[in-house]
């Protein structure tokens, strides 16, 4: 069924056969009143009626009808309109419409039983005036001229209007069929204060308003958005209603024990409004939220026990009850509490509870521990020589370790430094119970002790002795060989480098000959020839075995040559004589020689 330039069309297609009914109206329905249309199928015959008019078609073959599917009213959906290309469909009704009757059954409210609902007001026409826009004697020129398209303003909103051309010349006139137009919608105007709220919970308020007055075109959504009392400009939450016929909804989103401004704003296709004026509500308190753990400074045998305020209290807190292993022992609206006569290092499961009027929220548990102390007593290493620079450490595990093990630590003095400088040669969170001390000196006597760490600092041993098994020395000295005489030698010596135990017994060779042996640092050699070379070397002997050191030379001092100096000469000429002498037959020393001549010398005139 369609209306369109002053034509009711009448459309049947039953199977493959297809029947259409005219009815003329002209202008005649653009009386502002309301007009009755029937439409009927009886047998073979098609009828349209509206008003006085009437109209039918006949058609033996029209099969009966039988309605099986949706009744779409004022348009069909974009997704089936491929399938119905023979209706014009130009544009969706545009009017108003009441008292939908079918053959059957009665008086049909539309707003009640339509599943869907796009531009429309179920609730009828949104001004009377319509017959001014339609009737022919009321119509108004709009442009006279050669142009062939005019644009008309000062229209009113959302009005729907009908509109022809006529194309004249002097030789007469002719008209163009009726065309309507309908203006778009206005922002809506005074939209109204929301009426009443109550809250649902902290959470969550109902909203009531009245329908906005004087709203020209069709409201598609409300919008209802909740600001917080003396805050920001910025909506905390709003909720969007798309049924316009639904004058209550519900804000959700919202802050328990919190002050809220709530304001209604509407929209139509043309802009939204939002009212002047808000509605002030305050949301009741609720149980908190994000409740904290409990923290804890802990000592040996107390815990300093302290918590935060919730994150999201939602109201006034009225108390905090603390548990411990699950029995409460501290109730108040204290924010610290000090529990005492705890063990050393002891594990305790903790749950905080913050209430308000409300209700009350549990924490999550959370393990605190009393702080660590050194463990009590640490047994003294057992010390093991495994050879000349080896010695292997063992000991055991402190019976009360007072916290956790972190590491072991293992000191070293030797006799060297006599024993006031400790080193440390072991420090390792690998908690082994023995280690081997390697790169040690032979023969040398070492103090080793062992400290065990927690946490709470490190208890140390008593030290136990070593003495690494003896070899033999190493870095044997040179000696020093001075001659204070012709005939004599000082020679001293220092002890080795590395003596690798105890030294029995110096031997000091002098020419490769035993001078001496004995556990002295020196030796006196006599009875030596003046400017004589000697070579001396050192030897150091433990009880498992003897080093030779360095080979050094030495002169003894010169003394005065012994002997006679024969002297012979032969004359050359007669102006030189040659001369010519034999070393003393024992030097002593490192000769120079001195010529002497006396007598008459050539000189020229």
């Amino acid at each position: 069924i369609e209306l369109k330039s002053g034509i009711l069309n009448i459309f049947l297609r039953t199977g493959i056969v297809f029947t259409q009914v005219d009815l003329w109206l002209g202008l005649s329905y653009c009386d502002g009143k309301w007009n009755e249309v029937t439409v009927s199928k009886e047998g073979s015959v098609i009828s349209a009626t509206m008003n006085e008019l009437r109209e039918q078609a006949l058609e033996p073959r029209v099969q009966q009808l039988k309605v099986n599917s949706p009744v779409y009213v004022g348009g069909i959906p974009p997704e089936i309109q491929s399938f119905y290309r023979e209706l014009g469909l130009e544009q969706g009704f545009g009017g108003c419409m009441k008292d939908v009757k079918f053959t059957r059954g009665a008086v049909v409210n539309l707003a009640s039983v339509s599943s869907s609902a796009v531009r429309v007001n179920l609730d009828g026409c949104l001004s009377t005036d319509s017959a001014v826009n339609c009737r022919g004697n009321d119509s108004i020129l709009v442009y006279r001229g050669k142009e062939k398209s005019v644009y008309e303003s000062a229209l009113q909103p959302f009005t729907e209007y009908l509109y022809r051309v006529v194309a004249l010349n002097e030789g007469g006139s002719v008209s163009s069929a009726w065309t309507h137009a309908r203006t778009r919608e206005s922002v809506p105007q005074n939209v109204p204060t929301p009426s009443r709220a109550h809250s649902i919970n902290g959470y969550s308020i109902e909203v009531t308003w009245d329908k906005p007055a004087g709203v020209i075109g069709v409201i598609e959504k409300y919008i209802l958005k909740a600001y917080e009392a003396d805050g920001p400009t910025v909506p905390i939450t709003s909720t969007e209603l798309a049924d316009a016929g639904m004058l209550t909804g519900i804000l959700r989103g919202l802050h328990p024990f919190t002050n809220y401004a709530v304001t209604l704003t509407a929209c139509t296709l043309a802009g939204c409004t939002e009212s002047l004026h808000a509605l002030n509500i305050s949301t009741p308190q609720e149980a908190p939220e994000d409740v904290q753990s409990p923290t804890a400074i802990s000592f040996p045998t107390f815990l300093l026990m302290s918590w935060s305020p919730p994150k999201t209290p939602n109201g006034i807190i009225t108390k905090y009850t603390l548990y411990m292993n699950g029995t409460p022992i501290y109730s108040g609206n204290g924010t610290k509490c000090v529990v005492k006569d705890l063990s050393v290092f002891t594990p305790h499961q903790f749950l905080l509870t913050a209430c308000t009027l409300a209700g009350c929220t549990n924490s999550s548990q959370v393990t605190l521990f009393t702080a660590q102390l050194p463990p009590s007593h640490i047994d003294a290493p057992v010390l093991t020589v495994l050879d000349s620079r080896t010695i292997h450490v063992q000991w055991k595990e402190p019976v009360e370790v007072n916290g956790i093990l972190d590491r072991y630590v293992i000191y070293l003095a030797t006799n060297e430094q006599n024993f006031t400088k400790w080193n440390v040669i072991y420090n390792s969170t690998e908690l082994f119970l023995d280690f081997t001390i390697p790169q040690l000196f032979p023969g040398t006597e070492y103090l080793i002790k062992i400290a065990a760490c927690t946490g709470g600092g490190c208890s140390v041993s008593e030290a136990s002795t070593a003495i690494t098994d003896e070899s033999t020395p190493e870095g044997v000295p040179a000696p020093k060989a001075q001659s204070y005489a012709s005939d004599s030698f000082n020679i001293s010596w220092t002890k080795p480098e590395y003596p690798n135990g105890i030294i029995t017994s110096y031997g000091l060779y002098m020419d490769g000959v035993l001078l001496q042996n004995s556990s002295q640092l020196s030796c006196y050699a006599y009875g030596l020839a003046p400017w004589s070379l000697h070579s001396f070397r050192v030897q150091a002997c433990t009880a498992k075995g003897c080093a030779l050191g360095p080979l050094v030379e030495a002169r003894t001092m010169e003394a005065a040559p012994e002997g006679m100096v024969d002297v012979f000469t032969s004359a050359d000429g007669s102006k030189e004589v040659q001369l010519k002498w034999l070393a003393p037959n024992k030097p002593n020393g490192k000769l120079t020689y001195t010529v002497l001549v006396t007598g008459l010398f050539y000189a020229d005139q």
